[in-house]
């Protein structure tokens, strides 16, 4: 029997927060790591683990990188004055699985890790400079990924999405198109994640009424850009997805979470009644003036 899923964006949406989501509403771990170990690039594990978000527990998913990725990190993206930050934390890849139960915080949030680190053992020569990517090695990676015919056609889509923005925005064919923030590894992940966990879950319907996205300006690769971002406005412009700005000062919305919604959107009203059968709470690492969480629900219409 098929799902039908309620997406409410009331903190945007990003690609690690709709993984998540789906986890929480049940998503097989075991198959999302099966998955993953296949996918033909390196320099990657992830990390599944609950987390607080304002006092209420969601699901966290984490791709960690060897290579530096400042996706998460709001003094890079919001503090314009600086133009760069370090790490200071060390990651290593032993190529085996192990588990543990830990509780710490990080930036004022308590972890619990009580997931599988899943480590990625395929060979890689790319340095850790970012690597940048075009559109067609990008759907070849999918490809070659041990996933279903299903769940390989739903990436394709969303990177599809994504390379038409890309290269509407910058102005270049879409063949030309090199991804940056976007093809990095950590966004192939992402977006093969939620189509593995979309196909587990047996979902074909989705609802997403309207994208809550925040105000200001972002950095990134290209520079300082307005919020939403040129390929944000891009995809909600070509596809119709409904807007709501808020006062709220950052991006809530990305490029891989906007292109998920283009992606597999079905409706965009919810019926007159509707029973809800289970509930997902994905959590997002950025830090705003409202809660990071992605709800999802899996529910079912009741007629009148």
């Amino acid at each position: 029997m098929s799902n039908k899923l309620y997406l409410e964006c009331n903190s945007g949406i990003s690609g690690d927060m709709m993984v998540a989501s789906l986890l929480d509403l049940g998503a097989s771990v075991e198959v999302l790591n099966s998955a993953l170990s296949s996918i033909p690039v390196g320099g990657f594990r992830t990390v599944v683990s609950k987390v607080k978000k304002s006092g209420l527990e969601a699901c966290d998913f984490d791709v960690i990188l060897e290579q530096e990725n400042h996706d998460h990190n709001m003094e890079y993206l919001y503090g314009h004055e600086k133009s760069g930050h370090t790490h200071g934390e060390e990651h290593t890849h032993s190529g085996e699985e192990h588990t543990h139960s830990e509780k710490h915080t990080h930036g004022g949030e308590e972890h619990t890790h009580d997931g599988t680190h899943h480590h990625q053992n395929v060979e890689h020569t790319h340095a850790h400079a970012q690597e940048h990517r075009g559109l067609g090695e990008i759907l070849d990676i999918i490809d070659k990924s041990d996933i279903t015919v299903r769940a390989k056609d739903i990436a394709s889509r969303i990177f599809t999405i994504l390379g038409i923005a890309e290269s509407k925005a910058h102005g270049t064919k879409i063949e030309e198109v090199h991804f940056h923030e976007v093809g990095a590894v950590d966004s192939i992940v992402d977006i093969i994640a939620v189509a593995v966990c979309l196909d587990n879950l047996n979902i074909s319907e989705v609802i997403v009424p309207i994208l809550y996205e925040g105000s200001g300006t972002v950095r990134c690769q290209h520079g300082i850009l307005p919020i939403p971002v040129p390929a944000v406005a891009n995809i909600v412009s070509s596809h119709g997805l409904r807007l709501h700005i808020t006062n709220t000062q950052g991006e809530l919305v990305t490029p891989t979470g906007a292109a998920i919604v283009a992606a597999i959107k079905t409706e965009d009203k919810l019926p007159e009644q509707f029973t809800i059968q289970k509930i997902g709470m994905g959590a997002g690492k950025r830090t705003h003036d409202r809660l990071s969480i992605l709800r999802a629900m899996l529910i079912q219409e009741e007629m009148l």
